[in-house]
């Protein structure tokens, strides 16, 4: 009996622990907010939809809806699928329609365009924002040419002027999962991004990151993360750290004020989920030209926590791992 005891114990204990894999360590970090995806509606007081068929600076060639076809809580997660389905709608952002940004494509009215897919982007824009902290999500990503999920943050304010002078912080972007590439260990496409976008607005933005490829499988749930303190971003794949950018290798041209030595990473940023499908990125590698045929594609996220450092609230410093 105690033999049996102890077997079932241990079964236990493997059940309800997370795989090394997907281990996540925050040691130091105190839990602030989290979104576990447990309800049967999105959180409408955590997120905002954004709906507009823009298709960004990368000319995407998804609408983003806030129809239950591709935004939904099911089975404990959040799912944002992409589906190949033509729609029709405001061709600026919705962040523009809002007045967080000047509207980038017509000063005069919101004209509408039409897209071959529809998918999802779901943001804390005007719910939450943070300056600091520690940012992660337990997720599953697309396979194919032409996928492109995304767990990013932009500016709550746009301090220093149009994007990329005021910032944007890319904790996890991947494209093309499982299609070719010569380069990648396996030849195939493994790869996410860790990335921060900063300098002048556009078209003086400057970009530094790394990529880290993923361990198998590459379509399972992996934990994704950033550290972020004052100077300071580490990124993180289940665990192990892949990245580090400090404020000596950033920088912005401000339109207006005097930045400071941190700038632009020096004031609160939003989180946002989406699934981007094509685009100049995706399309311009791997299968070029190509955009699987295979539909739908889901975005699945376990859940979304943020933490802050419990030693220092206000710079952050203190609990990143060395």
């Amino acid at each position: 009996m105690i033999k049996n005891s102890h077997f079932i114990a241990f079964l236990v204990l493997m059940w309800i622990l997370p795989a090394n894999s997907e281990a996540s360590d925050v040691v130091g970090w105190e839990l602030v907010w989290s979104d576990e995806f447990d309800g049967e509606k999105l959180d409408i007081s955590k997120w905002t939809y954004d709906v507009d068929c823009w298709g960004g600076g990368n000319n995407e060639r998804q609408c983003y809806t806030d129809r239950e076809e591709n935004v939904k809580l099911e089975d404990g997660f959040l799912k944002i699928t992409a589906l190949k389905k033509r729609s029709k709608g405001y061709s600026v952002p919705q962040i523009a329609r809002d007045g967080y940004i000047p509207n980038p494509t017509s000063s005069k009215k919101f004209e509408k365009k039409r897209q071959a897919y529809t998918s999802g982007r779901i943001s804390t824009r005007g719910k939450q924002a943070w300056q600091y902290g520690r940012f992660e999500a337990r997720m599953k990503l697309p396979m194919g040419q032409g996928m492109w999920p995304a767990f990013w943050m932009l500016p709550e304010e746009w301090r220093y002027g149009g994007w990329a002078a005021s910032g944007e912080i890319d904790i996890m972007e991947a494209i093309n999962l499982s299609a070719s590439c010569p380069e990648c260990e396996v030849g195939r496409e493994d790869r996410v991004y860790g990335t921060l976008h900063f300098g002048g607005a556009a078209p003086n933005n400057i970009q530094k990151g790394k990529n880290i490829s993923l361990s198998a499988p590459v379509d399972g749930f992996h934990v994704y993360a950033l550290e972020w303190s004052e100077g300071r971003m580490d990124w993180y794949v289940d665990g192990q750290q892949f990245s580090t950018l400090t404020s000596a290798e950033w920088s912005t041209i401000p339109k207006k004020g005097n930045p400071s030595a941190h700038a632009p990473f020096d004031h609160p940023f939003h989180m946002i989920l989406n699934l981007a499908v094509g685009g100049k990125w995706p399309e311009e590698n791997n299968d070029v030209g190509y955009i699987t045929q295979s539909f739908p594609k889901q975005f699945i996220v376990d859940w979304v926590r943020v933490y802050e450092c419990g030693s220092d609230k206000r710079t952050g410093k203190g609990c990143h791992k060395n």
